[in-house]
């Protein structure tokens, strides 16, 4: 399968921020990460197969260091935007 460039922007909360922020770095980079009151809010592009599974593993990597974060993303690719809370599809949006 071909991988494809997604733009990711997504909120991310959480009750350990040390923990998450240094996942995150290493998944995005420090340049895509800004910190919020409740956690983070982070833009940056990514490869991969597609949204579902991006998002899966994007949010299992965050979970493996706090269980108890949330994840609220939008994968963009070619004009479709899928978005997501945690492992759930919550819409397709076509621009």
């Amino acid at each position: 399968m071909v991988n494809k460039r997604f733009v990711l922007v997504a909120n991310i909360n959480t009750e350990d921020p040390a923990k998450i922020e240094k996942v995150l770095s290493e998944l995005v980079g420090v340049d895509a990460i800004l910190r919020t009151e409740d956690g983070f809010r982070v833009k940056t592009t990514m490869e991969g197969v597609s949204a579902r599974e991006m998002n899966r593993s994007f949010l299992s990597a965050l979970r493996s260091v706090a269980r108890k974060t949330t994840l609220r993303a939008e994968w963009t690719y070619d004009k479709t935007t899928e978005r997501f809370f945690d492992y759930v599809p919550k819409g397709i949006r076509k621009d």
